[in-house]
């Protein structure tokens, strides 16, 4: 089967013995799903959810499904630092080496509020806490692990709005959203890029699950009050989005399938790429934006503290602060802004 090839199933996942996957998010939606699929096909599964009473839950039916299921929960919180290395630190105890490292947790359209240090909520959970994370976990990854990046189509609408990334002086919760999912990919082929360069057998390997009816759609509304909002998502999941389990699919291609190659990028094989079955696919110009993407890597650098591939090996550079590895025009002088239509924001699916 090419990679070209649809029809792509759960049954097509190889066995996994003997291997240890993260799966970031694993208490709902899509990790769920993924996390069950990972177990039942023989992997250790570390849970790293936010809520763990609910990542407990999860892992609780997982077992009850599957007796023979190896899964664990992890407390991990992408939107505060330290929560992340507390997290990377228990991984490094607990386990030898880890194959799979799935970055899959998200949020998605939330009224504007800050990380536990300080930055924009969506940039901060769906990137910049996976930057870290994944700076961290580096060192354990045997050597023909997959670092797998969880993005949108929603990417398509985002822009890098470089004098204002955190949305301090305008923001609109839908581009700060499809900006945050440009920063996944614009991370995941720079992340390819230096992997390669430094001789890395990793690869890293990039998913979308189209339109996945999930959790993810119900948070934005409630936290904004939005009775209406709230009412088009339930009726959007009901005759438009696909499965959970389905919309897992592209990831767990991504994860397991041995023609995949660094670089790739794996969505549903339908119109617009919102439902169907896991393929290779393209994305927006400005995804593969190297310039861009190696400006955003200088500032996630700068935001955690941490310096992955800058060199040889991944160092820690806590302390350093915004101004000592960025360009002049990385500063607030670009007074480029997103041009994407507010209208195509709001009707992107997730």
């Amino acid at each position: 089967m090419s990679l070209e090839d649809s029809r792509w199933t759960e049954a097509d996942v190889p066995r996994l013995d003997g291997k240890v996957a993260l799966v970031t998010g694993a208490n709902g939606g899509l990790g769920v799903e993924t996390a069950r699929v990972l177990a039942a096909r023989g992997a250790r599964v570390l849970m790293a959810c936010r809520t763990v009473a609910k990542g407990e839950a999860v892992a609780e039916h997982l077992r009850q499904q599957q007796p023979d299921a190896d899964v664990q929960v992890l407390a991990l919180d992408l939107a505060d630092l330290s929560s992340v290395g507390r997290c990377a630190a228990q991984v490094q105890e607990e386990v030898g080496s880890l194959d799979l490292l799935i970055n899959n947790a998200g949020i998605m359209a939330i009224p504007r509020r800050d990380t536990a240090d300080g930055l924009e909520m969506q940039l901060g959970t769906n990137h910049i806490g996976h930057f870290a994370l994944t700076a961290r976990l580096l060192p354990l990854l045997a050597p023909e692990a997959r670092i797998v990046t969880v993005s949108s189509q929603a990417h398509r609408m985002g822009w890098m709005a470089w004098s204002d990334l955190m949305g301090q002086r305008r923001y609109d919760k839908w581009l700060s959203y499809g900006q945050s999912k440009l920063a996944n990919l614009l991370f995941h082929f720079e992340l390819d890029r230096r992997l390669r360069a430094s001789g890395a057998t990793q690869r890293a390997v990039a998913a979308h699950p189209g339109y996945a009816a999930t959790n993810l759609q119900h948070v934005g509304p409630q936290l904004s009050g939005s009775p209406r909002e709230a009412k088009l998502m339930r009726l959007a999941n009901r005759y438009l989005a696909q499965s959970a389990a389905h919309g897992a699919l592209p990831s767990l291609r991504a994860a397991t399938d041995p023609k995949a190659q660094g670089g790739d990028y794996f969505g549903p094989d339908g119109f617009w790429e919102v439902r169907g079955w896991p393929v290779l696919v393209g994305h927006a110009n400005r995804a593969g934006d190297v310039a861009d993407a190696a400006r955003l890597w200088r500032h996630s650098e700068a935001w955690t503290g941490l310096s992955l591939l800058s060199g040889a090996a991944l160092t820690q550079t806590a302390g350093s602060s915004d101004s000592e590895d960025l360009d002049a025009d990385d500063v607030d002088t670009d007074d480029r802004e997103t041009e994407a239509p507010v209208a195509m924001a709001r009707a992107a699916t997730p």
